[in-house]
C-alpha cells in the first residue's frame, strides 16, 4: 500500500488567470511526485544502508528529500490557490504583521514580486520565523535549497516554467498578477495562526 495518496485539486479549474490545460497539466505532474516519494520509500524501505552507506542508498535517500518537498511544496501551493478571490484585511492578524516587518503590505508586495521574478526556476515563498517572531519573503531554489529551517510557509508560488509558460511563456510578471489575484489569504492567515502558536519543546528528563 502506498505510503502518499494525491490530493485531488480539481476544484481549482476554472480559477481565472490559470487555463484548465494548463492546472491539468500541473496536476500531472504533482501525482508524479507523489508517485516518486512512493517509489523511493518502498526502495530504501527494502534495501539496507551498508557499512559505509553504499553509493546506490546513498542516492536513493538523496532523491526521496527532493520528490517528497516536490510533492508537499506543490500541496501547499495548490492549497493557498482559490478561484473565489479573497482580501488580506489590513486590520488581521497576519495583515498587521506584514506591514509591521515590511513596513506596509504594499512593501511586502514589491518585494515579493522581485523574489518571484529572479531568474531561475524554484519557488517564492513568505515564511514565518517562530523564533525572531517575524516575515520573511524567501526563494526555494529547486525544492530543497534556500528554504529557512524551521520556519513554516504561509504563501507559496511555483516559479518553475511548468506553473506559467503554457498561458504566460516568458512573461512571469503576469502569471505574478495573476498568482497575488487567486492567492487564498483566508488559507495563509490560517497557516499563519497555527504557525504563531508557540511550540513546546518535549521536556527531558
Amino acid at each position: 500500500m502506498a505510503l502518499y495518496s494525491a490530493q485531488d485539486f480539481t476544484r481549482l479549474l476554472g480559477t481565472p488567470g490559470f487555463s484548465d490545460a494548463l492546472l491539468t497539466q500541473h496536476f500531472e505532474l504533482y501525482r508524479g511526485y507523489v508517485k516518486n516519494a512512493n517509489a523511493l520509500h518502498d526502495e530504501l524501505d527494502a534495501a539496507a544502508p551498508g557499512k559505509p552507506p553504499a553509493p546506490y542508498w546513498s542516492e536513493l535517500k538523496r532523491r526521496f528529500g527532493w520528490e517528497w518537498n516536490g510533492m508537499r511544496l506543490h500541496e501547499m501551493y495548490f492549497g493557498n490557490l482559490t478561484k473565489n478571490r479573497t482580501s488580506l484585511e489590513k486590520t488581521a492578524a497576519l495583515g498587521a504583521q506584514i506591514s509591521h516587518d515590511f513596513g506596509s503590505h504594499d512593501a511586502w508586495e514589491k518585494e515579493f514580486r522581485a523574489t518571484g521574478s529572479l531568474r531561475g526556476i524554484g519557488w517564492a515563498a513568505l515564511v514565518w520565523d517562530r523564533e525572531a517572531r517575524r516575515l520573511f519573503n524567501v526563494w526555494i531554489d529547486e525544492h530543497d535549497r534556500g528554504q529557512l529551517a524551521g520556519c513554516p510557509v504561509l504563501l507559496l508560488m511555483d516559479v518553475f516554467e511548468h506553473a506559467f509558460m503554457m498561458d504566460y511563456g516568458t512573461k512571469r510578471a503576469d502569471y505574478i498578477e495573476a498568482f497575488l489575484a487567486a492567492a487564498d489569504w483566508e488559507r495563509a492567515t490560517h497557516r499563519f495562526e497555527t504557525a504563531r502558536t508557540p511550540v513546546r519543546e518535549a521536556v527531558h528528563a
